[in-house]
């Protein structure tokens, strides 16, 4: 079992910076591929990026590249998100999630963190 919990949100103006963190339970943390995923208003949750357990591997969203970076300290149980040059289309809850090697699926999710980009 692995529980998640996201930190880091709030509201910034366009251009700005944020690192969202996401804080995991569980001795298995670094087993796991962790993602992010985020939901705007109206729309659907969609993928943002994930990284593999090691944190050598990552791929991004084609929305996203060269602004999102994923990283991970598995010493600490946490997998990180740092966003820059934020703009307004970014507004979204941001989730992260959870997935075991053996899943296709992401396993565990957590309660997202608000961030809000001001034009």
């Amino acid at each position: 079992q692995v529980q998640l919990v996201e930190s880091g949100g709030g509201l910034v103006q366009a251009g700005g910076s944020l690192r969202l963190s996401c804080a995991a339970t569980g001795r298995t943390f670094s087993s796991y591929t962790m993602g992010w995923f985020r939901q705007a208003p109206g729309k659907e949750r969609e993928f943002v990026t994930r990284i593999s357990w090691s944190g050598i591997s990552t791929y991004y969203a084609d929305s996203v590249k060269g602004r999102f970076t994923i990283s991970r300290d598995n010493t600490k149980n946490t997998v990180f998100l740092q966003i820059t040059n934020l703009n307004p289309e970014d507004t979204a809850v941001y989730y992260c999630a959870a997935q075991g090697q053996n899943s296709r699926e992401y396993d565990y999710w957590g309660q997202g963190t608000q961030v809000t980009v001001s034009s």
